[in-house]
């Protein structure tokens, strides 16, 4: 069967994998679907809701397979969607953070009220976010969202925003430009790992498919943890990028598919209430749904390898 994987940059096993050709080897029959060219639909104001994202196409056949932030998984969830998890990363809590110029009055997370803040909503950064707003006593309705994942960090060198999820590489560019003030970080806040999910169906129903794409996976990311540089050639050639910006990002991220685990899931779980309580999702959601116990094992499998 023709197996279909989506990718994008911000996935960095996925992206390297889809260039790499490893995946080919055990299923020849793949299909690359770049998440970017897919139709997103219209995106509703941030402060309403989250966008239409491409992570619906995997529901209605565009691809099989995905890997993600924390977020889209809850608001797959949050539309009923069926979805099983299939592998987490470590935490890749030195991937970003929430920060400030250095001259800004914004001296705590309390601060933050009314203040207009950048992120890219709908990916990690809105999880962040919300924990850290839930630090602080405050909900999504006390801040001015503003969803730039694209020019957030334009948006904040320009001072257009008060503050900003900021994430490697776009983070190393600001730094270099302009004196910031880390408001929280990632650390202690929360784990903030790659994801990667499925439907139900094709978990249930291609297990062997599922365990080639998973074992490609760890090859392809051992591969990079032995060349961050041409790793990072690879996303520099796709976005006209700084090599030395992406082997940053690279080098201090973790690699390898880990097995998802109970405090993953009471975070998540922690995550989606927030979501549910925020009105950024229409109903409660139980995590441990997305979670089948033959899918973990193949992990652990991998693994052992």
């Amino acid at each position: 069967m023709s197996v279909r994987v989506g990718y994008f940059p911000n996935n960095n096993s996925l992206w390297v994998l889809r260039h790499r050709g490893i995946l080919e080897r055990s299923l020849p029959d793949v299909e690359w679907v770049d998440l970017r060219s897919l139709p997103q639909g219209e995106r509703p104001d941030a402060t309403e809701g989250l966008p239409t994202v491409h992570g619906d196409h995997l529901f209605d056949g565009g691809y099989d397979f995905i890997g993600t932030g924390s977020t889209p998984p809850v608001t797959a969830q949050g539309k009923g969607h069926d979805i099983v998890y299939v592998a987490i990363s470590g935490s890749r809590h030195e991937n970003g953070r929430l920060v400030v110029h250095e001259d800004s009055p914004i001296s705590s997370l309390e601060d933050l009220k009314g203040k207009r803040v950048a992120l890219g909503h709908g990916s990690w950064q809105t999880t962040l976010l919300l924990f850290a707003l839930d630090r602080a006593g405050l909900t999504w309705k006390d801040i001015e969202p503003v969803d730039a994942y694209t020019d957030a960090a334009q948006l904040f060198l320009d001072r257009e925003v008060d503050a900003w999820v900021g994430s490697y590489p776009a983070l190393t560019r600001v730094e270099q430009e302009a004196a910031t003030r880390e408001l929280v970080a990632t650390d202690g806040l929360f784990s903030h790992r790659s994801l990667w999910f499925t439907r139900r169906d094709f978990a249930e129903g291609h297990p062997e498919e599922l365990a080639a794409i998973v074992g490609a996976l760890q090859e392809s990311d051992a591969w990079i943890q032995q060349n961050y540089r041409a790793a990072a050639e690879l996303f520099a050639a796709d976005d006209g990028g700084n090599v030395d910006a992406w082997e940053h990002a690279l080098r201090n991220r973790p690699f390898g598919l880990q097995p998802v685990t109970d405090d993953f899931v009471a975070e998540q779980q922690r995550a989606a209430d927030l979501f549910h309580a925020s009105g950024l999702i229409d109903r409660k959601i139980t995590v441990a749904e997305a979670v089948l116990p033959d899918t973990a094992r193949l992990v652990e499998a991998s693994q052992a390898r």
